[in-house]
């Protein structure tokens, strides 16, 4: 089985280097024109001949392949961003731990806080608080994200002027230590608040069900029979084996909530991925734009390995 789900990784793996190799490839013109013919620089022929002899683009198409694996996957060469004028890696590196500072707390907050609230309303289905609970949070639910980030950034932002309006820190500040940590903090929490009630609903609805699934099962019936306190049979032994399809929809779900953190980006001018790549197509820099979809899909194929293993351990753990 695990033979069986490491090929399909590496079968996906195989895809998104293919993908990421071919998109330039059928845009119109060559790859050279259509990556570098907007650039400021002149594309003049010398430029031409050399740009193709970095790409390997004079050889084969199969020879150009297995060059591309070498620079991308040995050497980490994802080409030179001509807007930035630097390498794509180094960009990238400027952006990429606001996206995943936001996208993991999000992600994080909004698991817990859907596994808690559902196992409470799972625990008392059809009960009054499971009641209350599902009406807010099917109404959350029915909200598009742009609707709630731009509530927030209205409400919190220009009208109440509680949080900063964009950015991930003061500009031109010389905070340091706990200052600037709650600065930092501070500039996240709209497009956090917007990220974890849009994806709270899911993770709530999913565990609810799940928990109302368990609680007639013979090992919870067992363990009141022994006398067990009611928080201890609901965490330890319900909650426990409610929880494997939450831990898979992480894992399942997360290109998704990479998707949504990189469009709550854009909405409060957040300085992550998102806000780059949309800046990368404004200005058809399409080695940053290649090269910051690559590194996104390799994320998300590496977190959905790693649920696997982490859902084989908690099934290994179940009752």
């Amino acid at each position: 089985m695990k033979e069986k789900r490491l090929s399909g990784y590496l079968i996906a793996l195989i895809i998104i280097l293919l993908l990421n190799f071919i998109l330039p490839r059928l845009m119109p013109g060559d790859p050279i024109t259509a990556m570098y013919g907007d650039a400021l620089t002149e594309l003049t022929p010398e430029l031409r001949i050399a740009l193709e002899e970095r790409y390997g683009l004079s050889k084969p198409l199969v020879g150009q392949f297995f060059n591309y694996l070498s620079n991308t996957v040995l050497n980490l060469d994802l080409g030179y961003s001509f807007y930035y004028e630097e390498s794509v890696v180094q960009v990238v590196m400027n952006y990429l731990p606001w996206t995943l500072l936001l996208l993991l707390t999000s992600l994080i907050l909004s698991t817990l806080l859907g596994f808690v609230l559902g196992v409470e309303s799972g625990w008392e289905y059809n009960q009054r608080k499971d009641r209350l609970l599902l009406l807010i949070l099917l109404i959350i639910n029915g909200m598009p994200g742009i609707v709630v980030g731009s509530l927030l950034l209205i409400i919190f932002s220009w009208q109440l002027s509680i949080f900063p309006t964009g950015g991930a820190m003061t500009s031109h500040a010389s905070y340091t230590g706990l200052v600037w940590l709650v600065d930092i903090l501070h500039h996240l929490a709209l497009p956090l608040i917007t990220l974890v009630l849009t994806r709270l609903p899911s993770s709530y609805l999913l565990m609810r069900n799940s928990m109302f699934g368990v609680i007639e099962q013979p090992f919870i019936q067992l363990a009141r029979a022994k006398g067990l306190k009611q928080e201890r049979i609901k965490y330890v032994h319900g909650a426990r084996n409610a929880m494997i399809p939450l831990i898979t929809q992480v894992g399942i779900r997360f290109g998704t909530f990479l998707g949504g953190a990189l469009f709550v980006e854009n909405i409060f001018s957040y300085p992550g991925m998102g806000t780059l790549i949309y800046q990368a197509l404004l200005n058809r820099d399409y080695p940053l734009l290649q090269g910051s979809l690559l590194l996104l899909s390799l994320i998300v194929l590496l977190v959905n390995f790693v649920t696997g293993l982490v859902i084989d351990r908690v099934d290994k753990g179940g009752y």
